[in-house]
């Protein structure tokens, strides 16, 4: 068995949810998760097949953005994993409808942070080990850090 890092490519202003699924049904019940949540969202999807055909299905509503969960689908190569690539919109607004989606196990990441999937490769095929998602921690968050943090978060809509 081989221990591999693969660099997800995230567009920029993207967002990106890395996660585990059972059935090829997940493609099109995400699509319904992902248009029911946030009107307007722009978003691809690709899910790895791991049965029958094997292949990478694929959908939504911008190409850009299917084009790149395709590309980052296709260099993890892990069965029954799904990589769903939005815009105009945070996994936030999303992430609890996509848990909840019946064909979802688990979720590695959701982020637009640089993320690096860590995967097992047998003669079988590839799972998802983990992921590292971001940076290590630099240190504690003072008083000012903490009215940024607060700042930020009155600027994009979730704090008053």
């Amino acid at each position: 068995m081989e221990l591999k890092s693969v660099r997800l490519e995230i567009p920029e202003e993207a967002n990106i949810i890395v996660g585990q699924s059972h059935f090829i049904k997940t493609v099109e019940d995400l699509y319904e998760v992902m248009v029911g949540s946030v009107p307007g969202v722009k978003f691809g999807l690709a899910f790895c097949e791991a049965s029958m055909e094997c292949l990478v299905r694929t959908d939504g509503n911008d190409p850009e953005l299917i084009d790149a969960a395709v590309k980052n689908a296709l260099a993890v190569a892990a069965g029954h994993t799904f990589y769903l690539i939005m815009k105009d919109a945070y996994p936030i607004n999303v992430l609890n409808a996509v848990k909840r989606c019946q064909e979802v196990c688990s979720i590695y990441c959701a982020t637009a942070n640089p993320v690096e999937v860590i995967t097992a490769v047998s003669e079988q095929g590839a799972g998802i080990l983990g992921v590292i998602d971001g940076f290590s921690p630099k240190g504690v968050e003072n008083d000012e850090n903490k009215e940024a943090r607060k700042s930020l978060l009155q600027a994009i809509g979730y704090k008053r």
